[in-house]
C-alpha cells in the first residue's frame, strides 16, 4: 500500500502500523507522530494500523526562542 511519510511516498505491506514506519525511517527519540493530522500517542504506535494513502508526519521538537 502507498503512504506518505514526511512528504515522501513509501510502499508498505497492507496491515502496517505506525511502529513499522518509525522503524522504516529510523526515527530517534524524541519525536511525535501524526497520521492525517491526528496525533498518535507513543502508546498506540504498535496498534495503529495504517490505511492506503495515509499521510504520516514524524517530527522532532525544535528548541530555541
Amino acid at each position: 500500500m502507498r503512504v506518505i511519510v514526511n512528504q515522501t511516498e513509501h510502499k508498505l505491506p497492507v496491515g502496517s502500523k505506525v511502529s513499522d514506519v518509525v522503524a522504516l525511517i529510523k526515527a530517534r527519540p524524541p519525536y511525535a507522530v501524526a497520521v492525517n493530522l491526528n496525533f498518535v500517542p507513543k502508546t498506540r504506535h504498535a496498534e495503529h494500523i495504517l490505511q492506503e494513502n495515509d499521510q504520516i508526519e514524524i517530527i522532532a521538537p525544535v528548541t530555541g526562542g
